[in-house]
């Protein structure tokens, strides 16, 4: 068993990411999502879609990095 590094659940079916040359330990997606997912720098929510990577900067869409200014930047589809 592992301990989970967000909430330090032991849990026998625990799982590892590994993401940047680092290990990371959760016991369920909520907490890997709660760790990991970047935050949108507009909304505040977490991004576990595409998101949008503008200089740098991470919105959860089109729409949020238009509001801070963003120009030209459209959602995938």
């Amino acid at each position: 068993m592992a301990r989970c590094e967000v909430c330090g659940n032991d849990y026998g079916m625990s799982f590892e990411v590994h993401a940047q040359g680092a290990v990371h330990v959760f016991d369920c997606f909520s907490c890997a999502i709660h760790r990991m997912a970047p935050i949108c720098e507009h909304c505040r929510c977490r991004i576990i879609g595409q998101g949008v990577d503008v200089d740098g900067h991470w919105y959860c869409g089109a729409h949020c990095a238009r509001a801070e200014g963003m120009v030209g930047i459209v959602d995938k589809v």
